[in-house]
């Protein structure tokens, strides 16, 4: 339960807080906590079973990162809209069959973003129209040597190693 909460900065995507609140064993702590709309990621495969990865330039993390298509919710719209949106935008691409993996906390212990994870398949040409903020460049790559690189550390970024094991997984299941 939340006693006091402060707002100390409200930006484009990030609204940080300080809060002071009663943990469920009665201690008291203030904590800081970034408030995010949450995002969407998509794993999709072409007909010949590769799938979408984005060799893209993050300040953040010191340089270049392999990702998935991804991206933040952007007015409060569902999740499957932001992921079809995204992947339009920085794959090129569309898809006509879409199923939904589940979602995960990216990092709970500060950050109240959801991650949301596709799987877009049956795929289609759209145009792409990265944003004036986003440097990257799009490459296709079987799917066992995407999962490959994750499995090894090759791929660092969370999504991607989530999104790919999730949906390697599930399409062994329906195997």
């Amino acid at each position: 339960m939340n006693d006091t909460v402060r707002s100390i900065y409200e930006g484009k995507v990030l609204h940080l807080t300080l809060e002071d609140v009663t943990l469920p064993n009665g201690a008291t702590a203030r904590l800081e906590v970034a408030h995010h709309p949450g995002g969407a990621t998509i794993v999709a495969l072409d007909a010949s079973n590769r799938v979408c990865l984005l060799n893209q330039f993050r300040h953040a993390a010191g340089g270049w990162v392999i990702e998935l298509p991804a991206g933040k919710i952007d007015n409060r719209e569902p999740p499957l809209e932001c992921a079809r949106r995204e992947l339009a935008e920085e794959a090129g691409v569309n898809a006509s069959r879409w199923d939904a993996l589940g979602d995960f906390l990216s990092s709970p212990g500060i950050l109240t973003e959801v991650i949301h994870v596709f799987l877009a398949r049956e795929l289609h040409p759209a145009e792409a129209v990265p944003e004036a903020h986003e440097v990257f460049e799009v490459r296709w790559v079987p799917l066992a040597e995407a999962v490959a690189m994750a499995k090894t550390g090759q791929i660092r970024d969370g999504k991607t190693v989530i999104g790919l094991l999730w949906a390697d997984a599930a399409l062994a299941r329906k195997a």
